[in-house]
């Protein structure tokens, strides 16, 4: 089952998604909230009720008008935290040779994350970046799950039970910001934080059962072999597969719930899979060819990630009216005691 959040004439709405087309899951059964934060917190109850009315749709048991004049928006446009991860050792490895650093051996150890910010969440469709974001834009091709059962201290053999489904992630990244303010072992801060795009819809859970695969040795938790690519303007240049995580969501859950609450409409995001975002390539092709032109995202730029199973999140880059830089903000450092 696939459900998405929209809005028509001003009001957000919760539906499913089925053949290209949208219905109204609180005009089926109005049992069901009209919004995806308050269906989250209803937990397994109102997701079997979601799925009798996706059946029932199937099956024509029932018949339903489709909304016709819509706008799409994040599956889940106001997630109660937003969490990404850092399970892909392949990315974290190239990403640290490219600089000439050694490969952190903690890695192995336990999952990480971070908080992004979950107010600013967008969907298909703009993203709006101010002058200091086009310093060297990047994308993140990611996957994210979102859960709707409140827990804590949950173990990871009992985490995918608290996973509500899964949706694609691009974690977009302003990595002159980015990379700046972590030299004060901080962050990520304002590199990350303008925009984190969701979609385009909410995949659940049984839907990816036929790509299950086995979980890497000495891991606890699903695995699933989906295809992840990435195009930009039409051409291809990111490809990987989720099955490659090094953590699964299952752990990171663990994680996350050691010691604190995890609540319905929490997201957590994967981190980015090996070769999923130009600072990847570009550190690798420049150590190949000193003389290669590093590639950034650009106004104008159509962002499309596919990953198999979850459809395709696809955005353009737009810029703001302003020239407000905090780049141009940063103190004279020449200064004597």
């Amino acid at each position: 089952m696939k459900l998405v959040s929209y809005k028509t004439e001003e009001m957000e709405h919760l539906g499913i998604y089925l053949s290209g087309k949208i219905y109204n899951l609180n005009s089926l059964n109005h049992v069901i909230p009209d919004n995806m934060n308050e269906f989250l917190r209803g937990g397994e109850a109102l997701m079997d009720a979601a799925h009798a009315v996706y059946n029932d749709l199937v099956s024509g048991k029932i018949i339903a008008k489709q909304e016709i004049f819509f706008e799409l928006l994040a599956p889940v446009p106001h997630p109660t935290s937003c969490r990404d991860a850092y399970a892909f050792k392949q990315h974290v490895a190239t990403a640290r040779k490219n600089r000439n650093a050694p490969m952190v051996t903690e890695f192995d150890e336990f999952p990480v994350f971070y908080f992004a910010n979950h107010n600013s969440i967008v969907g298909t469709g703009e993203v709006k970046v101010m002058p200091d974001h086009l310093q060297q834009l990047d994308f993140e091709l990611e996957v994210a799950v979102v859960l709707n059962k409140k827990g804590r201290n949950i173990k990871a053999s009992d985490a995918d039970d608290y996973i509500a489904g899964y949706m694609i992630m691009n974690d977009f990244s302003a990595r002159t910001l980015q990379l700046e303010e972590m030299k004060l072992n901080l962050g990520p801060a304002k590199g990350k934080d303008f925009a984190t795009a969701l979609g385009p819809w909410l995949v659940t859970p049984n839907e990816l059962e036929p790509y299950r695969v086995f979980t890497k040795e000495g891991h606890t938790g699903n695995s699933y072999q989906l295809g992840m690519k990435c195009r930009v303007n039409g051409k291809e240049v990111s490809s990987g597969n989720l099955e490659s995580m090094d953590w699964t969501f299952a752990e990171i859950i663990e994680r996350c719930a050691y010691g604190v609450d995890v609540l319905p409409g929490d997201v957590i995001g994967s981190g980015t899979v090996g070769t999923g975002c130009f600072l990847e390539l570009n550190g690798s092709a420049i150590l190949e060819d000193p003389n290669f032109t590093p590639q950034w995202l650009q106004i104008g730029d159509i962002i499309e990630l596919e990953i198999t199973g979850l459809g395709v999140l696809s955005n353009i880059i737009v810029a703001e009216e302003t020239d407000f830089s905090i780049l141009a903000l940063k103190k004279n450092t020449n200064v004597v005691a």
